[in-house]
């Protein structure tokens, strides 16, 4: 189907066109819609290749070009200059614009004067607006670039090369850089801290790299992650200046800490926030407790851990692990150990209420996260550098916080840690 530019209706012209709110553009009556729409009626001449919708986006965006070089030059197509003399009309240069309905061939004007700026098209813009959002939306959600001209080509008919999508999703790069500096808050009352392994080229070899995440609770209980960092390996030493960048980027103080048993770690974290509470994952606790212990065996001393966690104070957790050590520790030394060189970092969470305690005694909150971005980077073997890594990780987390909640019971919480904080929580 072919509209011819003499039989193109001018839209704004209408009369009887609805009118959509103020502030938008005029409605199409329903009078207009079917001259637009005659003579086509297969899906392939409205949305196909050289159908209505990329001829009728073709012509709109030319129609508005002209209007704007007519209003740049000061007078009509075909009209005289002011004075006589000045800028004129020279022509027209095609380009191919790559729209939602397809690659449009358009014919962009020109003045002789070189001074007209196009704003609908913008000069060497080659990707209608919303393009490059929907390039970023794909690769976000784990598409290879293979997969996204595979999808351009296959639902908007638009061939696209590897470049173009990898200048636009490096162009990624550059919102990463301003959030990983963004200012932080001044407060947290709770941060989770935990690394995700990840694989990135490096020279010849692909090596399996940390990625450091943190993920902070505010006053307001809302999650956020606060930045990542990509080191060779996991260490207390590397996390001790992960802490000191978000210190230089705001934060005075952390109420709780919550991680992982990562040794070295709680020292860490008392060099840079030295009043903070440093809570180690009970959940991490009990499956390093259970690898020592045969499948026979596993049910029986998860059960006898329970009192531990469970307990209404440090006192009686300590009797519940002196318990436990009476019945299992001749067998399997390991656990009561395992415990007990961490005791310092097990009660904390026990001061609080139990309906408080979900918030701070596990890192479940950020591994919830890591799965995710697992999920969206499963598609890839390896990265082919840090860079690569980073964005798609950015994407996933920016993806992932779309869907997160207020944390649990947040304003008890707060209470609790007014009545144990005191002047530190504002």
């Amino acid at each position: 189907m072919t509209i011819h530019d003499e039989k193109m209706p001018v839209i704004a012209d209408r009369a009887d066109s609805d009118p959509l709110p103020e502030g938008g553009p005029p409605g199409l009556s329903d009078e207009l819609v079917d001259e637009l729409l005659a003579g086509a009626r297969t899906p392939a001449e409205i949305t196909g290749e050289g159908g209505l919708l990329q001829t009728l986006t073709k012509r709109l965006i030319e129609r508005a070009m002209d209007a704007e070089l007519t209003g740049h030059l000061g007078y009509e197509r075909g009209g005289a200059s002011p004075g006589g003399v000045g800028n004129s009309r020279n022509g027209t240069t095609a380009k191919t614009l790559h729209t939602e309905h397809g690659s449009v061939r358009i014919e962009t004007p020109r003045d002789r004067a070189g001074s007209f700026e196009p704003q609908i098209v913008e000069k060497h813009q080659r990707r209608f607006d919303g393009f490059d959002e929907k390039i970023v939306a794909m690769y976000g959600r784990g598409m290879t670039v293979r997969d996204i001209q595979a999808h351009l080509a296959e639902i908007y008919g638009v061939k696209v090369g590897h470049d173009l999508i990898s200048r636009v999703t490096d162009a990624v790069l550059e919102d990463v850089k301003a959030w990983q500096a963004r200012p932080l808050e001044d407060v947290y009352p709770v941060l989770y801290l935990d690394a995700l392994v990840v694989k990135i080229r490096d020279g010849g070899t692909v090596r399996r790299k940390a990625c450091y995440v943190v993920m902070g609770v505010n006053l307001d209980g809302e999650r956020d992650v606060l930045g990542l960092w990509v080191q060779a390996t996991e260490g207390a030493k590397f996390w001790m200046s992960v802490l000191t960048d978000l210190k230089q980027r705001g934060v005075s103080d952390v109420l709780i800490a919550c991680v992982d048993g990562l040794k070295g770690l709680p020292e860490a974290i008392e060099a840079v926030f030295p009043e903070t509470w440093v809570q180690t994952c009970i959940v991490h606790l009990i499956r390093n407790s259970l690898r020592f212990v045969p499948e026979k065996h596993r049910r029986q001393v998860a059960k006898a851990l329970r009192p531990i966690y469970t307990a209404p104070n440090a006192n009686d957790a300590r009797d519940a692990l002196e318990a436990l050590d009476a019945e299992w520790g001749q067998r399997y030394p390991m656990i009561t150990k395992t415990w007990t060189d961490a005791w310092e970092q097990v009660i904390p969470f026990l001061a609080f209420p139990a309906d408080v305690r979900r918030i701070v005694y596990t890192t479940n909150s950020i591994e919830a996260l890591h799965r995710q971005v697992r999920k969206t980077i499963k598609t890839r073997g390896h990265f082919p550098n840090e860079d690569a890594a980073r964005k798609l990780i950015y994407l996933s987390i920016i993806n992932a916080q779309k869907t997160w909640r207020k944390a649990y019971n947040w304003n008890t919480a707060l209470v609790a840690f007014r009545i144990h904080f005191g002047d530190r929580l504002p």
